[in-house]
Protein backbone atom coordinates (compact mmCIF):
# COMPACT_ATOMS: atom_id res chain seq x y z
CA UNK A 1 0.00 0.00 0.00
CA UNK A 2 1.64 3.41 -1.08
CA UNK A 3 2.52 6.19 1.46
CA UNK A 4 1.07 10.20 1.30
CA UNK A 5 3.76 12.75 1.27
CA UNK A 6 4.39 14.31 4.59
CA UNK A 7 3.07 18.23 4.68
CA UNK A 8 5.10 20.88 4.15
CA UNK A 9 5.04 22.06 7.47
CA UNK A 10 6.82 25.44 6.93
CA UNK A 11 4.30 26.69 4.44
CA UNK A 12 1.57 26.10 6.06
CA UNK A 13 3.20 28.09 9.51
CA UNK A 14 3.90 30.83 7.09
CA UNK A 15 0.31 30.84 5.74
CA UNK A 16 -0.77 30.61 9.16
CA UNK A 17 1.13 33.42 10.19
CA UNK A 18 -0.21 35.64 6.86
CA UNK A 19 -3.73 34.93 7.75
CA UNK A 20 -3.07 36.13 11.50
CA UNK A 21 -1.67 39.11 9.78
CA UNK A 22 -4.40 39.40 7.09
CA UNK A 23 -7.40 38.79 10.35
CA UNK A 24 -5.26 41.76 12.24
CA UNK A 25 -5.64 44.30 9.90
CA UNK A 26 -9.00 43.45 9.42
CA UNK A 27 -9.57 43.41 13.06
CA UNK A 28 -7.80 47.21 12.96
CA UNK A 29 -10.11 48.40 10.04
CA UNK A 30 -13.04 46.80 11.97
CA UNK A 31 -12.04 48.70 15.34
CA UNK A 32 -12.06 51.77 13.38
CA UNK A 33 -15.18 51.72 11.37
CA UNK A 34 -16.46 50.97 14.35
CA UNK A 35 -15.29 54.26 16.31
CA UNK A 36 -16.08 56.12 13.12
CA UNK A 37 -20.16 54.55 13.14
CA UNK A 38 -19.95 55.44 16.92
CA UNK A 39 -18.89 59.14 15.83
CA UNK A 40 -21.06 59.47 13.21
CA UNK A 41 -24.31 58.40 15.26
CA UNK A 42 -23.12 60.88 17.82
CA UNK A 43 -23.26 63.35 15.31
CA UNK A 44 -26.44 62.32 13.81
CA UNK A 45 -27.79 62.26 17.31
CA UNK A 46 -26.37 66.22 17.65
CA UNK A 47 -28.40 66.92 14.24
CA UNK A 48 -31.49 65.15 15.37
CA UNK A 49 -31.27 67.76 18.82
CA UNK A 50 -30.58 71.00 16.35
CA UNK A 51 -33.45 69.82 14.15
CA UNK A 52 -35.70 69.73 16.86
CA UNK A 53 -34.59 72.83 18.03
CA UNK A 54 -35.08 74.25 14.62
CA UNK A 55 -38.66 72.84 14.67
CA UNK A 56 -39.51 74.80 17.60
CA UNK A 57 -38.32 78.18 16.48
CA UNK A 58 -40.31 77.72 13.54
CA UNK A 59 -43.09 76.70 15.39
CA UNK A 60 -42.76 79.80 17.44
CA UNK A 61 -42.44 82.04 14.46
CA UNK A 62 -45.01 80.79 12.72
CA UNK A 63 -47.38 81.70 16.19
CA UNK A 64 -45.66 84.79 16.17
CA UNK A 65 -46.53 85.30 12.28
CA UNK A 66 -49.87 84.35 13.19
CA UNK A 67 -50.21 86.70 16.00
CA UNK A 68 -48.96 89.25 13.97
CA UNK A 69 -51.22 88.57 11.37
CA UNK A 70 -54.31 89.20 13.45
CA UNK A 71 -52.86 92.51 14.89
CA UNK A 72 -52.17 94.06 11.22
CA UNK A 73 -55.73 92.65 10.29
CA UNK A 74 -57.18 94.09 13.45
CA UNK A 75 -55.27 97.68 12.61
CA UNK A 76 -56.36 97.65 9.26
CA UNK A 77 -60.18 97.23 10.28
CA UNK A 78 -59.69 99.94 12.39
CA UNK A 79 -57.86 102.16 10.29
CA UNK A 80 -61.38 101.59 7.79
CA UNK A 81 -63.07 102.58 10.69
CA UNK A 82 -60.96 105.70 11.04
CA UNK A 83 -60.86 106.68 7.67
CA UNK A 84 -64.46 106.28 7.66
CA UNK A 85 -65.36 108.25 10.14
CA UNK A 86 -62.60 110.84 8.81
CA UNK A 87 -64.52 111.09 5.90
CA UNK A 88 -67.91 110.77 7.55
CA UNK A 89 -66.38 114.36 9.78
CA UNK A 90 -64.73 116.39 5.79
CA UNK A 91 -68.76 115.60 4.81
CA UNK A 92 -70.25 116.91 7.77
CA UNK A 93 -68.01 120.17 7.48
CA UNK A 94 -68.76 120.70 4.35
CA UNK A 95 -72.44 120.25 4.82
CA UNK A 96 -71.11 122.90 7.78
CA UNK A 97 -69.61 125.34 6.30
CA UNK A 98 -72.41 125.53 2.91
CA UNK A 99 -74.92 125.87 5.84
CA UNK A 100 -72.76 128.72 7.05
CA UNK A 101 -72.45 130.47 3.74
CA UNK A 102 -76.16 129.69 2.97
CA UNK A 103 -77.07 131.39 6.71
CA UNK A 104 -74.67 134.13 6.04
CA UNK A 105 -76.11 134.75 2.49
CA UNK A 106 -79.81 134.57 4.47
CA UNK A 107 -78.30 136.96 6.97
CA UNK A 108 -77.34 139.28 4.25
CA UNK A 109 -80.48 139.15 2.53
CA UNK A 110 -82.81 139.76 5.45
CA UNK A 111 -80.28 142.63 6.59
CA UNK A 112 -80.42 143.89 2.85
CA UNK A 113 -84.09 143.49 3.12
CA UNK A 114 -84.73 145.64 6.67
CA UNK A 115 -82.43 148.38 5.29
CA UNK A 116 -84.73 148.71 1.82
CA UNK A 117 -87.64 148.30 4.07
CA UNK A 118 -86.44 151.35 6.54
CA UNK A 119 -85.35 153.43 3.54
CA UNK A 120 -89.00 153.34 1.93
CA UNK A 121 -90.67 153.99 5.27
CA UNK A 122 -87.80 157.39 5.60
CA UNK A 123 -88.80 157.93 2.14
CA UNK A 124 -92.36 157.52 2.76
CA UNK A 125 -92.40 159.73 5.84
CA UNK A 126 -90.35 162.62 3.96
CA UNK A 127 -92.53 162.62 0.98
CA UNK A 128 -95.68 162.93 3.30
CA UNK A 129 -94.10 165.85 5.08
CA UNK A 130 -92.98 167.61 2.03
CA UNK A 131 -96.79 167.30 0.65
CA UNK A 132 -97.69 168.78 3.99
CA UNK A 133 -95.30 171.70 3.20
CA UNK A 134 -96.31 171.88 0.02
CA UNK A 135 -100.04 172.77 1.10
CA UNK A 136 -98.78 175.39 3.44
CA UNK A 137 -97.70 179.01 1.72
CA UNK A 138 -94.97 181.38 3.19
CA UNK A 139 -94.64 184.84 3.36
CA UNK A 140 -91.35 186.40 2.59
CA UNK A 141 -90.56 189.54 3.13
CA UNK A 142 -88.64 192.12 1.38
CA UNK A 143 -85.91 192.80 3.40
CA UNK A 144 -85.27 189.87 5.08
CA UNK A 145 -82.70 187.31 4.02
CA UNK A 146 -84.54 183.90 5.93
CA UNK A 147 -87.94 182.08 6.12
CA UNK A 148 -90.61 183.55 8.30
CA UNK A 149 -92.24 182.48 11.52
CA UNK A 150 -95.09 180.39 8.93
CA UNK A 151 -92.61 177.39 8.42
CA UNK A 152 -94.29 173.87 9.06
CA UNK A 153 -92.17 171.57 10.94
CA UNK A 154 -92.18 169.71 7.62
CA UNK A 155 -90.45 172.68 6.43
CA UNK A 156 -87.97 172.70 9.26
CA UNK A 157 -87.11 169.11 8.29
CA UNK A 158 -87.02 169.82 5.03
CA UNK A 159 -84.20 172.49 5.97
CA UNK A 160 -82.24 169.67 7.89
CA UNK A 161 -82.27 167.85 5.26
CA UNK A 162 -81.20 170.52 2.57
CA UNK A 163 -78.35 171.37 5.58
CA UNK A 164 -77.14 166.74 5.86
CA UNK A 165 -76.61 166.93 2.04
CA UNK A 166 -73.01 167.17 1.66
CA UNK A 167 -72.77 168.22 -2.01
CA UNK A 168 -71.93 171.36 -3.34
CA UNK A 169 -75.31 172.08 -4.88
CA UNK A 170 -76.57 172.07 -0.81
CA UNK A 171 -74.65 175.93 -0.77
CA UNK A 172 -76.09 176.78 -3.73
CA UNK A 173 -79.59 175.70 -2.72
CA UNK A 174 -78.83 177.70 0.77
CA UNK A 175 -78.00 180.95 -1.32
CA UNK A 176 -81.43 180.51 -3.03
CA UNK A 177 -83.15 179.74 0.59
CA UNK A 178 -81.58 182.66 2.43
CA UNK A 179 -80.99 185.56 -0.44
CA UNK A 180 -83.32 188.08 -0.38
CA UNK A 181 -86.04 188.77 -3.62
CA UNK A 182 -85.54 191.78 -5.83
CA UNK A 183 -89.10 191.78 -6.59
CA UNK A 184 -92.75 192.24 -4.53
CA UNK A 185 -94.48 190.01 -6.45
CA UNK A 186 -92.32 187.33 -4.42
CA UNK A 187 -94.00 188.37 -1.16
CA UNK A 188 -96.67 185.47 -1.76
CA UNK A 189 -95.13 182.45 -2.85
CA UNK A 190 -95.72 178.98 -1.57
CA UNK A 191 -93.00 175.86 -0.75
CA UNK A 192 -93.84 174.19 -4.52
CA UNK A 193 -90.50 175.36 -5.69
CA UNK A 194 -88.96 175.03 -2.85
CA UNK A 195 -90.16 171.09 -2.89
CA UNK A 196 -88.96 170.86 -6.33
CA UNK A 197 -85.07 171.52 -4.80
CA UNK A 198 -85.32 168.91 -2.29
CA UNK A 199 -86.71 166.53 -4.46
CA UNK A 200 -84.18 167.34 -6.76
CA UNK A 201 -81.62 167.02 -4.33
CA UNK A 202 -82.65 163.95 -3.16
CA UNK A 203 -82.92 162.42 -6.47
CA UNK A 204 -79.18 163.61 -7.25
CA UNK A 205 -77.77 161.99 -3.85
CA UNK A 206 -80.05 158.76 -4.86
CA UNK A 207 -78.11 158.50 -8.23
CA UNK A 208 -74.53 159.75 -6.66
CA UNK A 209 -74.36 157.91 -3.46
CA UNK A 210 -74.80 154.21 -3.84
CA UNK A 211 -72.34 152.19 -4.72
CA UNK A 212 -72.63 148.47 -6.54
CA UNK A 213 -73.50 146.83 -3.05
CA UNK A 214 -75.91 149.75 -2.69
CA UNK A 215 -74.30 151.36 0.30
CA UNK A 216 -74.01 155.25 0.13
CA UNK A 217 -70.23 155.65 -1.28
CA UNK A 218 -68.12 157.74 0.93
CA UNK A 219 -65.03 158.33 0.12
CA UNK A 220 -61.66 157.82 1.88
CA UNK A 221 -60.00 161.50 2.42
CA UNK A 222 -56.77 162.48 0.84
CA UNK A 223 -53.47 161.74 1.76
CA UNK A 224 -50.69 163.77 1.66
CA UNK A 225 -48.27 164.08 -1.34
CA UNK A 226 -44.64 162.77 -0.68
CA UNK A 227 -43.07 165.61 -2.10
CA UNK A 228 -39.33 163.48 -2.54
CA UNK A 229 -39.06 160.24 -0.93
CA UNK A 230 -35.92 159.54 1.05
CA UNK A 231 -33.31 156.55 -0.25
CA UNK A 232 -32.84 154.24 2.92
CA UNK A 233 -28.94 153.54 3.59
CA UNK A 234 -28.77 151.51 7.16
CA UNK A 235 -30.90 149.84 9.23
CA UNK A 236 -32.33 151.43 12.26
CA UNK A 237 -33.54 148.78 13.80
CA UNK A 238 -33.68 145.09 13.69
CA UNK A 239 -36.32 142.53 15.62
CA UNK A 240 -37.09 138.80 15.65
CA UNK A 241 -40.75 139.97 15.49
CA UNK A 242 -42.72 136.67 14.44
CA UNK A 243 -42.78 132.98 15.31
CA UNK A 244 -42.25 131.80 12.18
CA UNK A 245 -41.69 133.57 8.31
CA UNK A 246 -43.03 136.92 8.27
CA UNK A 247 -44.92 136.99 4.87
CA UNK A 248 -46.60 141.56 4.45
CA UNK A 249 -46.15 144.38 5.63
CA UNK A 250 -47.88 147.87 5.74
CA UNK A 251 -47.65 151.33 6.35
CA UNK A 252 -50.31 153.37 7.91
CA UNK A 253 -51.84 156.39 6.33
CA UNK A 254 -49.99 158.60 8.28
CA UNK A 255 -46.23 157.22 8.19
CA UNK A 256 -46.45 156.29 12.25
CA UNK A 257 -48.17 153.14 12.04
CA UNK A 258 -46.59 149.32 10.84
CA UNK A 259 -48.97 146.19 10.23
CA UNK A 260 -46.87 143.03 9.69
CA UNK A 261 -48.39 139.18 9.26
CA UNK A 262 -46.76 135.54 9.63
CA UNK A 263 -46.94 132.61 9.14
CA UNK A 264 -47.58 132.06 13.28
CA UNK A 265 -51.20 133.56 11.90
CA UNK A 266 -50.71 136.94 13.98
CA UNK A 267 -50.53 140.42 13.01
CA UNK A 268 -48.09 142.94 14.84
CA UNK A 269 -48.92 145.97 15.17
CA UNK A 270 -46.09 148.86 15.55
CA UNK A 271 -45.51 152.50 16.48
CA UNK A 272 -42.27 154.09 14.05
CA UNK A 273 -41.10 156.36 17.55
CA UNK A 274 -37.30 158.06 17.27
CA UNK A 275 -36.11 155.37 14.17
CA UNK A 276 -37.18 152.54 16.49
CA UNK A 277 -40.33 149.82 16.05
CA UNK A 278 -42.12 149.78 19.24
CA UNK A 279 -45.14 147.25 19.59
CA UNK A 280 -48.44 148.97 19.90
CA UNK A 281 -50.55 145.50 19.46
CA UNK A 282 -50.97 142.32 18.46
CA UNK A 283 -54.19 140.81 16.18
CA UNK A 284 -55.17 137.31 16.89
CA UNK A 285 -57.91 135.19 15.78
CA UNK A 286 -56.47 134.51 12.29
CA UNK A 287 -57.34 131.20 10.72
CA UNK A 288 -54.46 130.44 8.99
CA UNK A 289 -50.95 131.96 7.72
CA UNK A 290 -51.47 135.75 6.80
CA UNK A 291 -50.41 136.36 2.90
CA UNK A 292 -50.99 139.88 3.14
CA UNK A 293 -52.28 142.99 5.25
CA UNK A 294 -53.58 146.21 4.62
CA UNK A 295 -54.17 149.23 6.57
CA UNK A 296 -57.63 151.14 6.17
CA UNK A 297 -56.73 154.71 4.46
CA UNK A 298 -58.39 156.91 6.43
CA UNK A 299 -57.11 159.17 8.41
CA UNK A 300 -60.06 159.38 10.88
CA UNK A 301 -59.69 156.73 12.60
CA UNK A 302 -60.03 155.06 15.77
CA UNK A 303 -56.07 154.66 15.77
CA UNK A 304 -54.63 158.52 16.50
CA UNK A 305 -51.38 157.31 14.49
CA UNK A 306 -53.44 155.68 11.39
CA UNK A 307 -56.36 153.63 9.93
CA UNK A 308 -58.76 151.99 11.95
CA UNK A 309 -59.25 148.86 10.56
CA UNK A 310 -57.10 145.87 9.59
CA UNK A 311 -57.24 143.99 6.40
CA UNK A 312 -55.38 140.31 5.69
CA UNK A 313 -55.55 137.57 3.77
CA UNK A 314 -55.14 134.14 5.00
CA UNK A 315 -54.44 130.57 3.96
CA UNK A 316 -57.46 129.10 4.92
CA UNK A 317 -59.90 130.29 2.50
CA UNK A 318 -60.71 133.41 3.64
CA UNK A 319 -59.83 137.29 4.88
CA UNK A 320 -60.46 138.71 7.74
CA UNK A 321 -60.96 142.02 9.27
CA UNK A 322 -60.08 143.82 12.45
CA UNK A 323 -60.92 147.15 14.19
CA UNK A 324 -57.56 149.00 15.90
CA UNK A 325 -58.10 148.45 19.19
CA UNK A 326 -59.77 145.31 19.39
CA UNK A 327 -57.61 141.73 19.90
CA UNK A 328 -60.28 139.59 18.08
CA UNK A 329 -61.47 139.80 14.47
CA UNK A 330 -64.16 141.63 13.79
CA UNK A 331 -65.34 139.81 10.38
CA UNK A 332 -64.54 136.90 8.93
CA UNK A 333 -64.85 137.73 4.34
CA UNK A 334 -65.55 133.86 3.75
CA UNK A 335 -66.30 132.75 0.45
CA UNK A 336 -63.14 131.55 -1.72
CA UNK A 337 -62.41 127.74 -2.36
CA UNK A 338 -58.56 128.28 -1.49
CA UNK A 339 -56.22 130.07 0.16
CA UNK A 340 -56.65 133.92 -0.34
CA UNK A 341 -53.62 136.00 -1.42
CA UNK A 342 -54.20 139.38 -1.47
CA UNK A 343 -56.76 141.61 0.09
CA UNK A 344 -56.98 145.52 -0.04
CA UNK A 345 -59.14 148.10 0.97
CA UNK A 346 -61.06 150.10 -1.82
CA UNK A 347 -61.23 154.01 -2.65
CA UNK A 348 -64.31 154.22 -1.35
CA UNK A 349 -65.10 153.03 2.24
CA UNK A 350 -66.63 150.34 3.86
CA UNK A 351 -65.15 148.18 0.87
CA UNK A 352 -62.84 145.64 -0.44
CA UNK A 353 -61.40 143.55 -2.71
CA UNK A 354 -59.58 139.78 -2.69
CA UNK A 355 -57.69 137.77 -4.83
CA UNK A 356 -57.41 134.06 -4.24
CA UNK A 357 -55.79 130.47 -5.98
CA UNK A 358 -59.24 129.65 -6.45
CA UNK A 359 -59.20 131.71 -9.41
CA UNK A 360 -61.26 134.46 -8.55
CA UNK A 361 -61.49 138.24 -7.53
CA UNK A 362 -64.54 139.11 -5.52
CA UNK A 363 -65.90 142.47 -4.37
CA UNK A 364 -66.99 142.81 -0.76
CA UNK A 365 -69.10 145.55 1.34
CA UNK A 366 -67.42 145.47 4.92
CA UNK A 367 -70.46 147.11 6.56
CA UNK A 368 -72.29 143.76 5.74
CA UNK A 369 -69.56 141.36 4.96
CA UNK A 370 -71.34 140.67 2.42
CA UNK A 371 -69.72 139.58 -1.39
CA UNK A 372 -71.24 142.11 -3.64
CA UNK A 373 -69.34 140.60 -6.96
CA UNK A 374 -67.26 137.58 -8.04
CA UNK A 375 -64.88 137.78 -11.06
CA UNK A 376 -63.90 134.74 -12.34
CA UNK A 377 -60.45 134.33 -13.82
CA UNK A 378 -58.65 131.98 -16.04
CA UNK A 379 -55.58 131.91 -13.76
CA UNK A 380 -54.50 132.03 -9.70
CA UNK A 381 -54.22 135.53 -8.70
CA UNK A 382 -51.30 136.35 -6.55
CA UNK A 383 -52.03 140.10 -5.79
CA UNK A 384 -54.76 142.85 -6.83
CA UNK A 385 -54.37 146.73 -6.27
CA UNK A 386 -57.55 149.10 -6.65
CA UNK A 387 -58.05 152.54 -8.64
CA UNK A 388 -60.68 155.14 -8.35
CA UNK A 389 -62.80 152.34 -10.82
CA UNK A 390 -60.38 149.58 -11.60
CA UNK A 391 -59.00 147.09 -10.33
CA UNK A 392 -56.30 145.28 -11.22
CA UNK A 393 -55.38 141.74 -11.07
CA UNK A 394 -51.94 139.97 -11.19
CA UNK A 395 -51.90 136.20 -12.12
CA UNK A 396 -49.97 133.18 -12.11
CA UNK A 397 -50.42 132.78 -16.26
CA UNK A 398 -47.77 135.64 -16.66
CA UNK A 399 -50.76 138.39 -17.42
CA UNK A 400 -52.13 141.76 -15.61
CA UNK A 401 -56.15 142.54 -15.84
CA UNK A 402 -57.97 145.43 -15.48
CA UNK A 403 -61.59 145.17 -14.20
CA UNK A 404 -64.10 148.30 -14.49
CA UNK A 405 -66.22 148.23 -11.01
CA UNK A 406 -68.71 149.79 -12.97
CA UNK A 407 -68.58 146.59 -15.54
CA UNK A 408 -68.95 142.97 -15.39
CA UNK A 409 -66.14 142.38 -17.86
CA UNK A 410 -62.22 142.50 -18.08
CA UNK A 411 -61.38 146.08 -19.95
CA UNK A 412 -58.01 145.09 -20.81
CA UNK A 413 -55.09 142.29 -20.78
CA UNK A 414 -51.50 143.01 -20.22
CA UNK A 415 -49.03 140.10 -20.77
CA UNK A 416 -45.50 140.04 -19.07
CA UNK A 417 -42.82 137.83 -18.90
CA UNK A 418 -42.92 135.52 -15.69
CA UNK A 419 -45.62 134.86 -12.96
CA UNK A 420 -46.45 138.28 -11.57
CA UNK A 421 -45.66 137.96 -7.48
CA UNK A 422 -46.90 141.46 -6.75
CA UNK A 423 -48.51 145.22 -8.25
CA UNK A 424 -47.80 148.70 -7.06
CA UNK A 425 -50.10 151.63 -7.52
CA UNK A 426 -48.37 155.05 -8.09
CA UNK A 427 -50.39 158.21 -5.89
CA UNK A 428 -51.36 159.39 -8.99
CA UNK A 429 -52.51 156.04 -10.37
CA UNK A 430 -50.89 156.76 -13.63
CA UNK A 431 -48.62 153.91 -13.13
CA UNK A 432 -47.83 150.58 -11.99
CA UNK A 433 -45.46 148.63 -10.97
CA UNK A 434 -45.39 144.66 -11.45
CA UNK A 435 -42.74 142.18 -9.88
CA UNK A 436 -42.51 138.45 -11.78
CA UNK A 437 -40.99 135.61 -11.30
CA UNK A 438 -38.23 136.11 -14.27
CA UNK A 439 -36.57 138.22 -11.41
CA UNK A 440 -37.79 141.50 -12.87
CA UNK A 441 -39.48 144.57 -12.01
CA UNK A 442 -41.56 146.40 -14.81
CA UNK A 443 -43.71 149.62 -14.65
CA UNK A 444 -46.42 149.92 -17.03
CA UNK A 445 -47.66 153.34 -18.01
CA UNK A 446 -51.76 153.28 -17.05
CA UNK A 447 -51.98 156.23 -19.71
CA UNK A 448 -50.85 154.12 -23.09
CA UNK A 449 -50.80 151.07 -21.93
CA UNK A 450 -47.46 149.88 -22.48
CA UNK A 451 -44.52 148.71 -20.31
CA UNK A 452 -42.38 152.02 -19.65
CA UNK A 453 -39.17 150.45 -18.22
CA UNK A 454 -37.88 146.86 -17.24
CA UNK A 455 -35.49 146.89 -13.83
CA UNK A 456 -33.10 143.74 -13.73
CA UNK A 457 -29.74 143.43 -11.48
CA UNK A 458 -27.13 141.47 -10.96
CA UNK A 459 -27.61 139.20 -7.90
CA UNK A 460 -31.73 140.26 -7.98
CA UNK A 461 -33.93 137.11 -7.36
CA UNK A 462 -37.63 136.83 -7.04
CA UNK A 463 -37.80 134.18 -4.63
CA UNK A 464 -41.40 133.37 -4.26
CA UNK A 465 -44.56 134.05 -5.40
CA UNK A 466 -45.62 136.39 -2.71
CA UNK A 467 -42.40 138.61 -2.78
CA UNK A 468 -43.60 142.11 -3.08
CA UNK A 469 -42.51 144.87 -4.87
CA UNK A 470 -43.23 148.62 -3.95
CA UNK A 471 -42.87 152.50 -5.67
CA UNK A 472 -41.34 154.89 -3.26
CA UNK A 473 -44.16 157.58 -1.91
CA UNK A 474 -43.16 159.86 -5.01
CA UNK A 475 -43.08 157.31 -7.27
CA UNK A 476 -38.88 158.53 -8.49
CA UNK A 477 -37.83 155.16 -6.82
CA UNK A 478 -38.70 151.20 -7.12
CA UNK A 479 -37.61 148.75 -4.12
CA UNK A 480 -37.87 145.02 -3.59
CA UNK A 481 -36.28 142.34 -2.06
CA UNK A 482 -33.88 139.62 -3.35
CA UNK A 483 -34.07 136.36 -2.22
CA UNK A 484 -30.64 136.63 -1.18
CA UNK A 485 -31.18 139.02 1.41
CA UNK A 486 -30.27 142.06 -0.33
CA UNK A 487 -32.26 145.15 -1.03
CA UNK A 488 -32.43 146.37 -4.51
CA UNK A 489 -33.18 150.16 -5.44
CA UNK A 490 -33.86 151.14 -8.94
CA UNK A 491 -34.40 154.94 -10.44
CA UNK A 492 -37.69 155.01 -12.30
CA UNK A 493 -36.72 157.49 -14.68
CA UNK A 494 -33.80 156.31 -15.34
CA UNK A 495 -34.14 152.66 -15.42
CA UNK A 496 -30.67 152.50 -13.53
CA UNK A 497 -30.06 150.60 -10.09
CA UNK A 498 -29.43 153.69 -7.39
CA UNK A 499 -28.05 151.12 -4.60
CA UNK A 500 -28.48 147.36 -3.55
CA UNK A 501 -28.74 146.99 0.51
CA UNK A 502 -27.24 144.19 2.43
CA UNK A 503 -26.55 143.53 6.04
CA UNK A 504 -29.25 142.03 8.90
CA UNK A 505 -31.47 139.69 6.67
CA UNK A 506 -30.07 136.35 6.22
CA UNK A 507 -32.98 135.26 4.29
CA UNK A 508 -34.96 135.44 1.26
CA UNK A 509 -37.29 139.34 1.54
CA UNK A 510 -40.72 138.17 1.40
CA UNK A 511 -42.03 142.11 1.58
CA UNK A 512 -41.15 145.42 1.44
CA UNK A 513 -43.23 149.02 2.36
CA UNK A 514 -41.70 152.41 1.89
CA UNK A 515 -43.54 154.89 4.50
CA UNK A 516 -46.17 157.87 3.08
CA UNK A 517 -43.57 160.52 4.25
CA UNK A 518 -40.94 158.63 2.52
CA UNK A 519 -38.59 158.81 5.62
CA UNK A 520 -38.59 154.98 6.26
CA UNK A 521 -38.57 151.70 4.39
CA UNK A 522 -39.67 148.01 6.25
CA UNK A 523 -37.96 144.53 4.80
CA UNK A 524 -39.48 141.40 6.36
CA UNK A 525 -37.96 137.56 5.66
CA UNK A 526 -38.49 134.24 5.65
CA UNK A 527 -36.14 134.09 8.96
CA UNK A 528 -38.45 135.65 10.90
CA UNK A 529 -37.03 139.54 11.04
CA UNK A 530 -38.09 143.31 10.51
CA UNK A 531 -35.87 145.66 9.57
CA UNK A 532 -36.33 149.17 10.15
CA UNK A 533 -33.86 151.38 7.39
CA UNK A 534 -33.54 154.80 7.34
Amino acid sequence: MPTCPAPDHPQMAYQVVEKRWALEALESVLEERQSSLAALEARAAQLRGARARQEARVHAQQASNAARRAAYEELRAHAALREAALRRLQEEARDLLGWLLQRKARAAAERNLRNERRERVKQARVSQELKKAAKRTVSISESTNTLGDGITEGTEAEALALAAEPVSQESEAGAKWSRSFRSASATSLTLSRCVDVVKGLLDFKKRRGHSIGGAPEQRYQSIPVCVAARLPTWAQDVLDAHLSEVNAVRFGPNSSLLATGGADCLIHLWNVVGGRLEANQTLEGASGSITSVDLDPSVRGLCPSGGSQVLAATYNQAAQLWTVGEAQSKETLSGHTDKVTAAKFKVTRHQAVTGSRDRTVKEWDLGRAYCSRTINVLSYCNDVVCGDHVIISGHNDQKIRFWDSRGPCCTQVIPVQGRVTSLSLSQDQLHLLSCSRDNTLKVIDLRVSNIRQVFRADGFRCSSDWTKAVFSPDRRYALAGSGDGALYIWDVDTGKLESSLRGPHCAAINAVAWCGSGNHVVSVDQARKVVLWH
